[in-house]
């Protein structure tokens, strides 16, 4: 097999490959940089791939072995005759910490290598003789994490431009914020005449606890409580929810400082409430379900479109849930300020209202809630529970930011309640078609929201 070939049986098995489902019509590599030469070697390409009538670049580090270590056997990809008859085995090399620590040494050092740019922030103190462990569990990217100190995410699909996540946690950390990972670097090269982004390294964060976990193991007191009160709950999370809406407040605020604000005139609010209306015309026709609750939507909606007064917007985290965020000693952290990996690039820096993200978090509280009552033999009587752990938490979380802000979220009822309802008509899309069981979820909060 040619060396294309063999990328092409091995990439759709990836599980941050976009493109399941649909027929590779072509793949090539269009750059390609030598980072470690010799036997192991090191090779970072970027690989365009042809699907579907689009064309998407992947960004992979290949590793080439004579002969592969069994610690390395799950990483082969293929085996490759070159033309002198010999043969090399090339596998994933993001899994090789031989290889790998050339990247901490390299982002340390500033170097420029081929067509990539290795940078480091200011002042940032890496120490380069860490080994590499890679994260287990993500989907559309690749993080190592190297000791206990760093954490390198590769972007597996890349976007010509800027990641919003560097721009943005770059910014914060020149204001101070106590609620970010500090960046310590980054990699970039030009793809298509622009400067991209295909690297982070990062604080890591080794102590943390992830907010959708101390979510869910909330709920699994309250559940295991036989008829208590979420208040009374041994693990009540309402004190993280408060604390969490003030982080969220504070990270607002930062980003007001760091990028400015502007307004959106009562036309433009017109028109987003025009496509929220679309996507909602779009949804009905992959799930029939939405059917019974459309009448609901559409009016929230059309209320939102009668707005007659300029809404605030500014840069926001864009992709904001109880995943995104992770408790430590010092308090909360809000990660991957990346925004939604399929939402277009430009789109995912415009600015809009913070109130987008207030929507996220109340919606993935409503999901922590759900999300173990599905196949729960006593699943009709904890709805009630479920139903006051969600409010005692969304109202938690709106004080809380309402107290760093000055503004209770829940006063713009229209324009919540909007952005909420948005974001239940995507979720009842993805859960269709990448979830079914976790489909009634949205349907349900749908039904009791009306």
């Amino acid at each position: 097999m040619r060396f294309e070939e063999i990328l092409t049986v091995w990439l759709p098995r990836q599980r941050w490959f976009a493109g399941k489902g649909s027929a590779i019509r072509d793949l090539g590599v269009v750059a390609e940089t030598v980072l470690v030469a010799g036997d192991p070697e090191l090779r970072h390409l970027v690989i365009a791939v042809s699907h579907d009538g689009t064309v998407d670049k992947y960004q992979v580090l290949v590793g080439l072995r004579t002969t592969l270590p069994d610690r390395l056997r799950h990483a082969m990809i293929g085996r490759l005759v070159r033309p002198d008859g010999t043969s090399v085995v090339i596998y994933d090399a993001v899994h090789d910490s031989e290889l790998t620590s050339v990247l901490l040494r390299a982002i340390a050092a500033e170097r420029d290598t081929g067509r990539l740019r290795f940078r480091r922030a200011p002042s940032a103190r890496i120490n380069t003789k860490l080994e590499s462990l890679v994260l287990t569990g993500e989907q559309s990217n690749t993080s190592l994490v190297y000791g206990q100190e760093a954490i390198l995410k590769l972007f597996r699909r890349l976007t010509p431009g800027a990641n919003p996540d560097l721009e943005v946690t770059s910014a914060l950390a020149r204001l101070g914020s106590a609620h970010i990972a500090q960046p310590f670097g980054w990699i970039e090269m030009d793809l298509e005449d622009t400067a991209t982004t295909v690297a982070i390294l990062s604080e890591y964060l080794r102590t943390a606890s992830d907010g959708w976990s101390l979510a869910q193991t909330s709920v699994r007191d309250l559940y295991a409580g036989e008829g208590i009160g979420p208040e009374e709950a041994g693990g009540d999370f309402a004190g993280e929810a408060g604390r969490l809406g003030a982080a969220t407040a504070e990270i607002h605020c930062d980003l007001a400082d760091a990028f400015g604000v502007s307004e959106l005139e009562p036309d433009a609010i017109a028109e987003l409430a025009a496509q929220m209306r679309e996507k909602l015309e779009n949804a009905r026709a992959v799930v029939p379900a939405l059917a019974r609750h459309a009448d609901f939507v559409q009016t929230a909606f059309d209320d939102f479109a009668k707005l007659d007064n300029p809404m605030r917007v500014q840069r926001i985290h864009g992709d904001y849930h109880l995943g995104q965020v992770v408790r430590t000693e010092a308090g909360w952290i809000v990660l991957d300020f990346e925004g939604e990996p399929a939402t277009p690039l430009a789109a995912r820096r415009a600015p809009t209202s913070p109130l987008r993200d207030v929507a996220g978090m109340l919606r993935s509280f409503d999901y922590a809630a759900r999300a173990q009552l599905i196949g729960h033999p006593h699943e009709d009587m904890l709805r009630g529970a479920a139903y006051a752990w969600t409010q005692r938490n969304r109202a938690a979380f709106c004080e809380g930011y309402a107290e760093v802000s000055g503004s209770d979220p829940r006063l713009a009822e229209a324009t919540l309640r909007a952005f909420e309802l948005e974001k239940a008509v995507y979720e009842v899309v993805y859960e269709a078609r990448h979830r079914p069981s976790w489909l009634p979820i949205p349907l349900d909060s749908l039904g009791a929201a009306a």
